[in-house]
């Protein structure tokens, strides 16, 4: 174990001493390494900071149910039994209510401003209905099932319409979905554009060396031990990268929040983009660090076998 312990830290001393002998070069490259994990470091930023938002929100979808111009008012109020039916069957808690035809023409008359016209019809043009507030629906993704209700309620004899108003709610859920898969593919294009960067870093320092290998292996020295501060040289490269991305990413939102600050302020809503904490942080650092280290693996396995 001590002897093992001891080859690391060799190892990583050797690489710290590569890195300080090469300063330039080595900034360069994290520099560039960052640039590429900004954009997916920043995108999972916004959607941490939406996610939140978007399941917090009161998720009530109501339906409207519009009965049959020539149904019998006690035929029409006989329906709300077999109504709470089709919501017990989908496990839905709703509140349902009975809106005779005049009130909800009295109610279209006092807030459309179109009582004239109303009144020139002669006849109520609005039929018996009910209102159904749901509840039991803990986010955006689960106001779907509202269809498969809305159907079933279409199917009742005496019904003649189903309105929906969730689509906003199904909007939301795809919209966050679509920037998922966006993010997700960005960032596996851009972590092999950060091995590629790792791997021809590495393939210069190991041409770089060429002859220190060689005099090593003429000594005794095994394929681990050579290769080891190469490794660490491209876990060290990734590390770097990650955090300059992650601090880039955390300066840009000072900016962002001075614009957003303004805009939410007209919804009367307080919403600021926050940095990612210390956990979705440190994951990141090590996926960093481990992009560095696959570059490096790949580029030291490929060119020393040319060597020997």
């Amino acid at each position: 174990m001590k002897s093992w312990l001891r080859h690391h830290r060799y190892a990583l001393g050797d690489a710290l001493s590569r890195v300080a002998h090469s300063f330039g070069s080595f900034a360069f490259n994290v520099l560039v390494v960052a640039i590429a994990l900004a954009l997916p470091f920043g995108g999972l930023t916004l959607l941490e900071n939406v996610r939140p938002v978007s399941s917090q929100l009161a998720v009530e979808p109501e339906i409207s149910i519009f009965l049959a111009m020539d149904l019998p008012r006690e035929r029409a109020q006989a329906l709300a039994p077999e109504i709470r039916q089709v919501f017990e069957r989908n496990r839905s808690g709703a509140t349902l209510e009975f809106l005779p035809r005049e009130e909800a023409l009295r109610t279209l008359r006092d807030r459309s401003g179109l009582s004239d016209a109303l009144t020139t019809l002669g006849t109520n043009p609005l039929p018996d209905g009910y209102i159904a507030k749901l509840s039991g629906f803990q986010n955006a993704r689960d106001a779907g099932r509202v269809d498969e209700i809305a159907v079933q309620l279409k199917a009742l004899p005496g019904v003649d319409y189903v309105q929906v108003d969730s689509a906003w709610v199904k909007r939301l859920a795809a919209l966050l979905n679509v920037l998922r898969l966006a993010l997700l593919f960005l960032a596996v294009t851009l972590g092999l554009v950060v091995v590629a960067v790792v791997f021809n870093t590495v393939r210069l320092q190991v041409l770089t060396q060429r002859e220190e290998i060689e005099v090593e292996r003429l000594v005794g020295a095994t394929d681990g031990f050579i290769c080891r501060p190469f490794y660490y040289s491209g876990a060290l490269l990734g590390l770097a990268a990650g955090a300059l991305a992650l601090t880039a990413v955390a300066l840009g939102l000072g900016p962002l929040n001075a614009a957003i600050t303004e805009f939410a302020r007209l919804y009367a809503s307080e919403f600021r983009l926050a940095p990612l904490g210390a956990l979705p942080s440190g994951l990141l650092l090590a996926i960093s660090a481990a992009l560095g280290l696959c570059g490096a693996m790949l580029s030291v396995r490929r060119h020393l076998g040319r060597i020997h």
